[in-house]
Order: C-alpha cells, then structure tokens, then sequence
C-alpha cells in the first residue's frame, strides 16, 4: 500500500503546483483593462476603467453567462456577446471603407479590392495600441464609428427586448447601465480581437473564428491537439495492458449466502435523513419543469406554448434555476448519502448528529429559495450592483448565487465535513483492515468541505479571466474531481459491507482509482480555459491531462458488471438490483457521456470551433446527469433499501430507470447532437459567430430538430415521475415505521 499512497500524494502534490504556476500566469498575463480609451484622431475618450468594470457588474446583474456567452462560457440561445461584436463590428467597418473609396458595398467589390479592405482591418483591429504606461488604448476614428452602431445595436436589444434571443422588453432601460454594458461588451470583443504583446495571435488565442479580421485556429492548438490524441491511444492500451493482467489478482471474498446487512439497525441520525430524500425528489421534479420552460424559449422566445412568461420568468431565471438547481440536488443527496453513512462506518451514533442533520436540512433549504428569489430581484434590477452580488444573481453559469449564499453553503459544508469526518477519524482509530480505505475516504470529505471555497476566491471587481479560473477550480475540482473520489470510496465501502470486496482490494483499488482520475482530473480543469484570455501554457498543459481523464471511463463499469455476473446467483443480491443497475447505467454514461461526448468538445482543435455550441449541451447532459444524477439516485435508492424492511414492488423503479435512460438517449440523439453538428459545420466554414446567430438557429431545419426533442424530454420526464413517486412513497413508509 506504500507505494500506491506514495503515488497518490505525488499525482495530487505535482499536479496543484502545475494549476497553480498556471494560475499565477492567468494574474500576470490577462488581457489589462484599459484606464482608457481614446479616439486616436481626436483624444477624445470614449471608455474607461470604470465604465467597462461596471459593465461586467452590470452584466452580471440581467443574467450573464445566463443570457448568451462570453468567450464561448455561457447559455446557447443568444449570440456569443463577444463574437457577435467583433463580427459586426468588422462588417461595419469593411462597408464603410468600401462606400467611402469605391461608392458600393463590401460584398460587391472584387476579390483583389476585398483583400486590400481586409488586410486594412486586420492591422486596425488585431495591432496592439495598449500603452502600459499611460493604461490607455487607442482606437482609429473609423473603429469608433463600428463602436458607436453596435452600442446602438445592444442597446435596443436589451431595451427593447428581442424575441428570438428570448430577451424581454425592459431587461435593462437604465441609459447609464447600457452604456456600461457596452462598454464591458467592447473590451470582451477587443480582447478576443487584439494581438498580444510580441505575439501573432489575441489574448483569447485567436478565438472566435472569425475570417474577416484573421483570427484563425493556432498553430499551438493544432499542435497540441494532436499531442493529447497519441497520448490518449498510448494510456489507453496501458492501462488496458495493466487491467488484463491485474483484474483477477484481488484477495479472494467467500461470498455470503444471505445479505450481511439484514441484521443493520438504524440510528436516529439515519433516519433523520429520509426527509432528505423528499424535499431531493421535490427539487429534482422541479428542475426538470424549469428544464421544460428553458428548452421551450430556445423555440418560441417569449413564450411558453402562446402563453407569455417572459415578464416574469424570462429564459435568463429558468435557465439559472435549471442548472443551479441541478448542483443542489445532486450534491444535497451525495452529502446525505454521507451522513446515512456515517453511523455505519463508525459503529456508533456521534452526539448531536440529529440537530447537525436538521440543522442543515433547514440550511438547504433556505439556501435553495433565498439564492432563487435573489437571483429573481436581482435580474429583475430590483438590486443594485453591489447588493445583487452578495444576494442577488452573480452571473456565471453553475455559480450564480449570490456571495452570501455561497458562504452560507460553505458553512453547512464545513459542518458536513465535521459529522461525517469524525465518524470517519473514530472508524480508523481502530486501526482494521478498512484503514485504508477510510483513510482516502476522509481525504474526499475534507476536499469536499475545502475545495468549495475556491468560489470566494475572487471578488466583485475581479477580471473575466480570473473569475473563470477560480469559476473551473470549483465546476471542474469540486463536483468533477473530489465528489467523484467521494462516490469512488462510498460505493467501494458498500460493496466491502456487502462482502462483495475485501478491505485490502477496496482500499488499493480505490487509492488507485483516484490516483488514476486526479492524474488527469487536477491539472485537465484547464481544458475548461484554452480560450479565456489566458496564456498559451492553459492550451499545453491542459490539452495533454484532460485526455488523460478519459483513459480509465474507457474501462468504467466492468467492474461492477463483473460483480453482478458473479453474485446475481445468490437470491439475496436480488433485493439491491436496482441500485446496481442504477451504477451501471452511470459507468454507462460516463463511457458515452463524460467519455465521448467529453472528448468530442475537448481538444483544442474542437473546442476552438464548437465552444458553447449544443455538443457542449449533449456533454453537460449525459454528463452531468447520465453520471451524477443517476450516481444521485442510486444512492438514494441503497439508502432507502437499507432502511425498508419491506419488499419492494419494481415496477416504479423499473419504469424509472428504463424511460430515464431511454429519455436520454432520444434527447440527444433526436435533438441535441444534430443541431450541434449543423452549428460546427457552420463555425468551420463560415465563422463562429454564423454558429450562433438566429438565422440559423430559426431555421426551419433547426426548428424542426428543437421540436424533436420534445419526444425525448417527454420520455424522460416521465421516467422522473416514477422515480420521484417511488422515493417519496419509500421515504414516508420508511419515516412512519418504527425499527
């Protein structure tokens, strides 16, 4: 075991010094916010510091990555801001000189005149006049112009309202705020357009594609790309090679004849947490109806089948409250899945475990509708900037609570750690078999509590880039990274329960486990930021780890499955099927989900052209609910089979299962994955900002596939209906019989 624990503390020690120098460069290299910026004819200023600083608050406050994206970060029904900008921005501009020198149209001269216009553009554009000295930035009079009809442009948007962005009227009417956005808006654009200092390409690594101005694929990306590739195929075969010859080598287990758990007693603590399960039922049914609401804008707009509900529920809030509400159920039941646990790994009941669990039930609770009905003042500008960061809607995608309810979440998750934590320490004082595993079991727990706080890292004023750096520590190492070492362990420590593992194989197969994802899964959070306005080492460093996440999903699930054949034999395991089955479907999706579709968007050379295009909705769906959603449910389902003393009737869970899964595959095969194959032909070979723009994604094509996914939603819906019925159902049985 020493060396698979030397090789562990290696991973996590080598690969937080790695993400952190790159950190570090993010802070030094970032694209500067200008004190300034001035007409170069004329001096005369037209931005500053403040105005666009404010205008990333103000941003924030309508809904940010909520409504449309920056950089590619965001929602998909409005336009990418920055990209959209830019590609105007230069129509504007080569219109203009065409009409001034040749009296008609850019598009009507001939290829020879269209290139000189061009290249003209590209130097005005893409030519660094950022004077660190002064802090000022220099734009030509004609730019200004550009500047001047695309902030005419947004404003109406956002005033006026604009159906097929699913914008309402009166998003924002303050003249100031809209300044101020635009301002924000520009210098996204300029960074995304702007060379950097000595070098041939932007801040954002010549992201968006966007011929006119030159803004190409890198030859880093491409290099790079290719580089991730090999080393996948080459960590694939070995890891293949090790898994052949090592599968089988695990300490012999006498499988019991009849289930080791029938004797459990629960504790008062334990079934404290069947509440849990109800109030997880309730949020999941109604993220799934918000999930109706966001998808059904992406066709109508402002409407919800000819009903209007943009004034009061806009595309902006039921997309926020989709996602968000997504982290909280998922989360809430792995951390309640934690506290049922906890007893049985310790042996014993902790003093004061009741109040802790009802305690942060009620915390849960209140974080879920205070963070909602903030984010709903807030976007409604009910909040003024600095009250709607703290309270309100802070703007970027799976982390738009406000800072309050962030820091009262990491509170409740400081206590988690402490119940379930000192359970935990007791079980490893006794020093068994088991140590081991408990030993990396507390390390997860730990991470857990520590590693959300990576959220408060930044503050109201922090830049795009270093708000997204910190925004991927806790998307990426929070919910990706240590959960999935919480559940590796939690369900290694059920099967040792069950005597389908022994002690030894649990604890060195789940070291090596994490030791094998975290090898990945640290420094690959960087793959998340190739385009944000951070240095080239981000497109190195985490093209070549990310790949190396999907090695061990290509082996997921034979495990399990393996154990299934072994034991569906003994007539006792029969009771446990639809929480094994529920694992499988999640060594499934993660294979298909995180696996595939993960590495479809993940390259540089993909993600360049298809960032925030709908494959990154098939991957966040598979994903985060082909894997952790149903990982969610099938510790919801053990759990409450551990407390039922009762046979269950599987027709619920049976119905659940099959139409959720089936739901899932309609959803994106009918739909969501069409729809981001058209989007990437149309960035490739027209430019991005093509990708996202209405007239295609209103297309009758694009329309018709939008409509096609309601035979997968409905399909789903149905099979979240079952199963929130079986739980709820079990849940009361279980809370009114007595032990």
């Amino acid at each position: 075991m020493k060396k698979v624990w030397i090789a562990f503390s290696s991973v996590v020690i080598l690969s937080f010094i790695a993400l952190i120098w790159v950190g570090t460069e993010v802070y030094q290299t970032q694209p500067p916010i200008p004190e300034t910026v001035t007409i170069k004819e004329t001096g005369e200023t037209v931005f500053t510091k403040a105005d666009i600083q404010i205008g990333q608050n103000v941003w924030e406050s309508i809904g940010g990555m909520e409504v449309g994206s920056i950089w590619g970060h965001g929602s998909y029904v409005a336009p990418d801001w920055s990209a959209d900008w830019i590609h105007k921005e230069a129509v504007f501009m080569l219109d203009a000189w065409a009409q001034k020198d040749f009296n008609i149209s850019y598009g009507a001269l001939e290829v020879e005149n269209k290139a000189a216009l061009k290249a003209r553009l590209i130097k005005d554009i893409k030519t660094n006049s950022y004077n660190p000295k002064t802090g000022a930035i220099t734009i030509s009079a004609a730019r200004y112009a550009a500047i001047r009809n695309n902030t005419a442009h947004y404003t109406r948007i956002f005033s006026e309202g604009y159906e097929q962005y699913a914008i309402p009227e009166g998003a924002l009417t303050d003249q100031v705020k809209l300044a101020q956005l635009n301002a924000f808006l520009f210098w996204t654009s300029w960074a995304a357009s702007t060379n950097r200092p000595n070098e041939d390409y932007t801040y954002t690594s010549n992201w968006p594609h966007e011929p006119l101005i030159g803004n190409t694929i890198t030859p880093d990306s491409q290099i790079w790309s290719g580089f991730s590739i090999v080393l996948l195929l080459l960590f694939i075969g070995a890891l293949s090679y090790y898994y052949i010859r090592n599968h089988e080598k695990g300490e012999a287990v006498i499988h019991p004849k009849q289930d080791p758990l029938d004797t459990l007693v629960l504790t008062r603590s334990q079934r404290a947490v069947l509440k849990y399960f109800i109030v997880i039922s309730l949020l999941i049914a109604l993220q799934v109806v918000l999930g109706a609401l966001t998808v059904h804008y992406t066709v109508e707009g402002q409407a919800f089948f000819g009903f209007d509900l943009s004034s009061f529920l806009p595309y902006s809030i039921t997309r926020t409250w989709h996602t968000q509400l997504a982290v909280f159920w998922i989360a809430a039941t792995w951390l309640a899945t934690g506290l049922f646990l906890a007893p049985m790994i310790s042996g014993k009941e902790m003093k004061f475990q009741v109040f802790g669990i009802n305690f942060l039930f009620v915390a849960l609770i209140v974080i879920v509708l205070g963070s909602m009905l903030g984010e709903w003042l807030g976007v409604h500008q009910f909040l003024d900037l600095t009250t709607n960061f703290f309270f309100g809607h802070q703007g970027y995608e799976y982390m738009d609570l406000g800072r309050f309810w962030q820091i009262f979440l990491g509170i409740g998750l400081v206590l988690w750690v402490l119940m379930v934590g000192r359970h935990v320490v007791f079980a490893i004082k006794k020093n068994d078999d088991s140590k081991h595993l408990l030993i990396i079991l507390l390390i997860s727990v730990i991470a857990i509590g520590m590693f959300f706080f990576s959220g408060l890292m930044y503050g109201e004023n922090s830049s795009l880039p270093v708000i997204n750096y910190w925004r991927w520590w806790l998307v990426h190492l929070w919910v990706e990274g240590f959960f999935e070492v919480f559940a590796t362990v939690i369900i290694a420590f059920i099967f040792l329960r069950m005597k389908i593992l022994s002690a030894k194989t649990a604890g060195k197969a789940s070291i090596a486990s994490a030791t094998i994802f975290l090898a990945g899964g640290i420094i690959g959070t960087l793959h998340h930021l190739y385009y944000s306005g951070t240095p080239v080492q981000a497109i190195a460093l985490g093209a070549t780890f990310s790949a190396l996440e999907v090695v061990p999903l290509t082996l997921m699930g034979f495990e399990i499955r393996e154990n299934w054949n072994l034991l569906k034999s003994n007539e006792w395991m029969q009771k446990y099927k639809w929480p094994v089955f529920f694992f499988i479907a999640v060594a499934f999706w993660n294979m298909v989900g995180a696996g595939v579709f993960g590495f479809l968007i993940n390259p540089p050379i993909a993600l360049y052209y298809i960032q925030g295009l709908n494959t990154t909705a098939v991957h966040a769906h598979t994903a985060l609910f082909g894997v952790y959603g149903l990982l969610g449910m099938g510790f919801i389902i053990i759990c409450l089979r551990f407390y039922s003393d009762r046979v269950w009737n599987s027709v619920k869970l049976k119905r659940a299962f099959w139409f959720l899964n089936i739901g899932l595959v309609a959803m994106v095969v009918l739909s969501l994955l069409p729809i981001g194959i058209i989007q990437a032909y149309t960035s490739i070979t027209k430019g991005y900002s093509f990708a996202r723009d209405a007239e295609l994604l209103y297309s009758p094509t694009v329309q018709t596939l939008k409509w096609m996914r309601m035979i997968g939603d409905i399909i789903f819906s149905i099979g979240i209906f079952y199963f929130c019925w079986f739980t709820i159902q079990e849940s009361v049985y279980c809370i009114k019989k007595k032990n």
